[in-house]
């Protein structure tokens, strides 16, 4: 569809740093097929419903054309919940999956938030031979599933508030 033809939703919560922006725009010039198998849904009125940011990106990339999917017979009640759900994350990252197996700075690269601070390299002991793990956590849910889980391994644990 033709990018002029699309509006934004002026009533989306969401909204994006400059930051945030600069990565996604990064993002779409690197990987447009991407946009192909994540088209913008808009409403019968060609309201995003799904893609504002997206959208916004593109704009100002000066793509003139961009993928859709129009979705017809939505209540505003249910256009409302689709755009809630839409931007919520209902799963978890597989932080040992992805330290293991992917390059941090290439998930950085791709816009994933991830900070130096929050994970350290295993270090040794040299007096003992133990092996420590220091993890850095935002909050409280994630501590106590991390302890449980290492605990549950076998592992010495310790919380230092």
């Amino acid at each position: 569809m033709n990018i002029k033809e699309i509006k934004f939703n002026n009533t989306n919560p969401r909204t994006i740093t400059d930051s945030k922006l600069e990565q996604l725009k990064k993002s779409i010039k690197e990987f447009p097929k991407m946009l192909e198998l994540r088209p913008l849904v808009i409403d019968e009125d060609n309201i995003v419903l799904g893609g504002n940011m997206r959208l916004k990106a593109c704009r100002e990339l000066g793509i003139t054309d961009i993928p859709v999917k129009k979705i017809e017979g939505l209540t505003q009640e249910q256009k409302n919940e689709f755009i809630i759900k839409d931007n919520l994350g209902y799963g978890e990252w597989d932080w040992d999956i992805l330290f293991d197996d992917w390059d941090i700075e290439q998930l950085k690269d791709w816009g994933m938030d991830i900070k130096d601070d929050e994970y350290k390299e295993i270090e040794e002991d040299e007096d003992e031979g133990d092996w420590f793990l220091n993890i850095e956590f935002t909050n409280e849910a994630d501590v106590e599933y991390w302890f449980d889980k290492l605990k549950n391994e076998g592992l010495k644990c310790k919380i230092i508030r």
